[in-house]
């Protein structure tokens, strides 16, 4: 028989964190060591700026720090599949955009699935786009516009800031759903590329992100006639919604999201997604971002996010079939 001493230091030796299963103890002292947030964009943009907003906050929240890693090359493919090959215990995440949702119509040999090989965390917000077009085009609201497209088709060029980027699918629905106007698309490498032809007259139209069309805007150098969101914008209160200014169901956006590898355990995305809304609900972060144009999310779940990115998918992969949009 075992003495009562022996039976005391059985009871303590089976309850010791030491003889927990492995991924146990790692989701009980999660996070461990600091955490990778891959942004597969350059350093100092658009999307980079709120992520590394967001991460400084979390290392002040966390016991371990968040950084930055900007992982760049083919899109963001190079940047997600690291992250889709990360160990899966919550210290690689990618923080993303509308790119997701788009990605696996765009490029048709991915090396992963944007589905089934990551885990949504949260959804951290959304930027809406603005309308514009050249001073010299006659049109001086939405529907004057669809009306010149409509009665000139094929003779005006639009800009993007890129084949297959978010502000060349928003022109495209909107193309159609204004009635299937036939607009030419001209690329260009991003933004700061494309406005000094809007600003010639080269092009006609372009969308682009509202905080970096707003300047232009409001220095009266180029119309801005209709803003992508459910709800004007407050720094512009005096553009219309595209569904206001005649175009019903009309939104769009380009979005952030941070998501994990798939198979990471629940209880540690149940607490990122707890950190993550704590700092989306920050007045800093929030003022910070509204800067920027981001209405900023602090109640997303990880099923909610989910949705939002399935729900992404399913509105913008039609939009680039149709329009035949394939990168190599």
């Amino acid at each position: 028989m075992l003495h009562r001493r022996n039976l005391l230091a059985l009871g303590a030796a089976l309850s010791a964190p030491a003889l927990l299963p492995a991924g146990a103890r790692a989701q009980g002292d999660y996070p461990n060591q600091p955490i990778r947030m891959v942004v597969p964009f350059s350093a100092g943009g658009p999307t980079d700026i709120p992520a590394r907003l967001v991460a400084d906050e979390l290392s002040k929240m966390l016991p371990q720090r968040v950084i930055v890693e900007n992982r760049t090359g083919a899109g963001t493919v190079v940047g997600a599949d690291a992250v889709a090959k990360a160990p899966k215990d919550g210290h690689t995440l990618l923080y993303t955009t509308i790119s997701q949702a788009t990605i696996r119509a765009i490029y048709p040999n991915l090396p992963f699935d944007p589905v089934k090989d990551f885990q949504p965390v949260a959804l951290t917000g959304t930027i809406p786009m603005l309308l514009m077009v050249n001073k010299q085009v006659p049109a001086n609201n939405l529907q004057e516009l669809i009306a010149l497209f409509k009665k000139e088709p094929g003779q005006y060029d639009y800009a993007s800031t890129g084949s297959g980027a978010a502000l060349h699918l928003a022109s495209e629905l909107f193309l159609k759903q204004a009635g299937g106007l036939k607009v030419n698309h001209i690329p260009y490498r991003g933004s700061a590329a494309a406005m000094p032809d809007l600003l010639n007259g080269t092009v006609a139209m372009m969308l682009d992100v509202a905080n970096s069309a707003m300047p232009f805007v409001q220095s009266g150098e180029v119309k801005g006639l209709a803003i992508s969101s459910a709800q004007r914008l407050p720094q512009l209160p005096n553009i219309p919604t595209f569904q206001e200014a005649g175009v019903p169901g009309y939104e769009a956006y380009t979005w952030h999201m941070v998501l994990a590898p798939a198979g990471t355990p629940q209880p540690i995305i149940a607490k990122l997604n707890e950190a993550i809304n704590k700092v989306m609900a920050m007045d800093s972060v929030r003022s910070k971002l509204s800067d920027l144009t981001m209405s900023t999310r602090s109640d997303t779940t990880p099923d909610s996010t989910k949705k939002w990115l399935t729900d992404e998918m399913a509105k913008w992969e039609p939009i680039i079939k149709e329009a035949g949009i394939k990168l190599d």
